[in-house]
């Protein structure tokens, strides 16, 4: 029997990397899975080689939700993965003495307010069968700080702790409704691709970014994607308010690399 056995799954930032992965392997384990992202045309093509169904969902819209609850008002899988990271359109300063408010605003809009109506779309849509799994995709960078990156690690943060409010809120409830956060650190996704160039230097760009990792490399998005199926399934039914870390070593000590 398959792990997910007809599940109705969502996941948000479904086009790419971390997220694609995870509706990959939703659908691989027969779960009827609903691809999410404001990236129409890269959304509907992942949703049509996967094969489950696409929708538009701009996770900073109470309205999409509104949509989205509309369409599925039932489900037993959420996963909130869409994010950024304030450098998408550019190099600008994330320092917490020279961030701008907006840009502050513009990380937190998407990370934060969106994990919220995410959560809360979830605990509606599982309200009737009073079970279900939230999965919050953080980051290494909510379990400490990064200075050139305030909002970032603020925002993760922020996903981390919300995880465990939702998850006492449930089970406060009598529901076994879940929710858990994931915390990878640096795993190889298109976001990397511009510091790693295509040239003979890749190696070495890849091998100096990872040089404080323990594992010595990057991780995969389908080792993230593996961990979500895991949350997603009744094998973690006694699974919540948790935080699981992917990180290839790097928080187990200091930050010096082993001898």
């Amino acid at each position: 029997m398959s792990k997910l056995n007809g599940a109705i799954c969502v996941v948000t930032g479904g086009a790419r990397g971390i997220g694609r992965a995870i509706c990959a392997a939703f659908r691989a384990e027969g779960g009827t899975v609903t691809l999410t992202d404001i990236d129409d045309e890269a959304g509907e093509a992942a949703a049509a080689e996967i094969g489950c169904d696409y929708l538009h969902l701009d996770v900073r819209s109470e309205a999409d939700w509104d949509a989205l609850a509309k369409r599925l008002p039932q489900a037993h899988v959420v996963v909130n993965n869409a994010g950024i990271t304030g450098f998408e359109a550019g190099v600008a300063p994330h320092d917490p003495e020279n961030a701008s408010l907006d840009d502050w605003r513009a990380v937190h809009a998407v990370n934060t307010d969106g994990t919220f109506l995410g959560c809360r779309y979830a605990l509606r849509a599982m309200r009737e069968n009073k079970r279900g799994s939230i999965i919050n995709i953080s980051s290494r960078s909510g379990l400490v700080g990064i200075p050139g990156a305030a909002a970032y690690a603020a925002s993760k943060a922020a996903i981390r702790n919300h995880s465990k409010s939702v998850a006492l809120y449930a089970a406060s409830q009598g529901w076994a409704v879940r929710c858990n956060s994931v915390h990878p650190a640096a795993v190889l996704t298109p976001m990397w691709e511009p510091m790693l160039g295509n040239g003979p230097e890749r190696e070495a760009n890849m091998a100096a970014l990872v040089a404080d990792t323990p594992l010595k490399r990057f991780g995969t998005v389908e080792e993230v994607a593996a961990l979500a199926l895991y949350l997603a399934s009744d094998e973690s039914a006694y699974m919540t308010g948790s935080e699981l870390t992917l990180d290839g070593g790097l928080l187990a000590g200091s930050a010096a690399s082993p001898g």
